[in-house]
């Protein structure tokens, strides 16, 4: 003990020693205090098949809970259908503040009180290691020049980034704006000035707007960075939520946006304009007529660039045929228009799915690099008809490609 000089360590019991080395976790908990951490069930070790947990958060009366994921790893899917974790504010019935999944964590999250719920869902393959997160208790809108986000109601209003526009945004900041219109009115967003840190993938610093009310990859409606104010955006229906996130990096000026609600338009009941094109979100099943058609792409590179939702590089990883059309996966080299098509993300490396309508036209091979152009379903994949825009793609495309990026259409 104190004060003897021939001290020697005892060697401590086996068990407890594991356990000092490595701290298991359960499935699920309740967890209080200033601060502490929550990990998958069994984590690092891979989490277990079939399984929910749910853990429940409290900080100290007055203060809110901000929830960073240190690691995560979960089965990726663009629509975090399988494995996902989930954050609610409060302990029940709370509102959703995201759906994760994958590789790629998310910055600070932060309830509206001094509750948060956590809840992890497995299906029967499991794949991954799970997450590991910190919570800690912070002041609601005390971390002063850090704070942003809230709920917007009123018919039209801003929003814009901490220190806006005295100085740069702060680095590891998050902000969610949840604006909120009567049921039969639509959301008009327009960002007047904007300048976040530029990424061809806007993976460090960006601003994600979704339909609805909650982060969900399947309502996004674009993704945004670097100095050039994305075009107006309306909403699909009477909610939006706008997500700014900025890393521990680089940062930049910030932003400032306006909304204003608008009516419904009634839908008139003239005569519909007898055209061909096909509506970008139904489901469109090969039909002999259009399989028929000349394969044959019309136009060029530019004229086809605005007319379709999104243009991409890259190069054919899968095929599989289904109901006459083929399904691709897409191992992105460049994203040139991104429109609404779902991007998976894991490490460097990001990929999006195709559907070829009808399989032979155009016809794409695998191991193939191609320039790629289309319309988007509602499930964010993207559509490609036989009289859509594919090449194959020559570095040398490149520089037009390039310049067709910065012309508005």
């Amino acid at each position: 003990g104190a004060g003897s000089r021939h001290w020697t360590p005892k060697c401590p019991h086996p068990a407890t020693f594991s356990v000092i080395l490595r701290p298991t976790f359960a499935c699920g908990g309740v967890v209080s205090g200033e601060s502490g951490f929550i990990g998958s069930e069994g984590f690092p070790g891979v989490y277990p098949p079939n399984s929910k947990c749910t853990w429940k958060i409290t900080v100290p009366e007055g203060k809110v809970v901000v929830l960073s994921f240190r690691y995560l790893d979960l089965e990726s899917d663009n629509l975090c259908r399988y494995d996902f974790v989930d954050i609610y504010n409060g302990h029940a019935n709370g509102q959703r503040i995201g759906r994760f999944c994958g590789t790629v964590k998310p910055g600070a999250l932060v309830s509206n009180s001094n509750k948060m719920l956590v809840q992890m869902t497995s299906d029967a393959n499991t794949a991954g290691s799970g997450f590991i997160a910190k919570f800690s208790a912070a002041e609601p809108h005390e971390r002063g020049d850090q704070y942003c986000g809230g709920r917007l109601e009123k018919p039209s209003g801003s929003f814009q980034t901490p220190n806006w526009p005295e100085r740069d945004y702060p680095a590891g900041v998050t902000c969610s704006w949840h604006i909120v219109a009567p049921k039969n009115q639509l959301i008009e967003l327009k960002f007047e000035k904007f300048d976040v840190e530029r990424d061809n993938y806007c993976r460090y610093d960006y601003v994600a707007v979704f339909n609805g009310g909650e982060i969900n990859d399947a309502k996004r409606i674009g993704k945004y960075c670097g100095d050039s104010p994305p075009a107006p955006i309306l909403s699909e229906r009477n909610e939006l939520l706008i997500q700014f996130l900025s890393d521990l990096s680089l940062t930049a000026d910030g932003f400032i946006g306006h909304y204003k609600f608008r009516p419904k338009k009634l839908p008139t009941t003239t005569v519909p304009p007898t055209t061909t094109t096909v509506p970008a979100t139904s489901i469109v099943k090969p039909t002999v007529a259009l399989c028929q058609q000349k394969c044959k792409r019309s136009g060029t590179l530019e004229s086809n660039y605005c007319s379709s939702n999104f243009v991409i590089t890259g190069t054919v990883i899968t095929t599989i045929t289904r109901a006459g059309s083929l399904h691709a996966t897409i191992s992105i080299i460049n994203v040139y228009k991104e429109g609404n098509l779902a991007i998976q993300q894991a490490g460097k490396s990001m990929s999006a799915k195709i559907i070829v309508v009808c399989k032979q036209c155009p016809l794409i091979r695998r191991g193939l690099n191609y320039i790629i152009m289309g319309q988007v379903e509602e499930d964010g994949r993207g559509k490609v008809f036989p009289n859509s825009f594919v090449m194959s793609f020559k570095a040398k495309n490149s520089k037009i490609l390039n310049a067709l990026k910065n012309k508005t259409c």
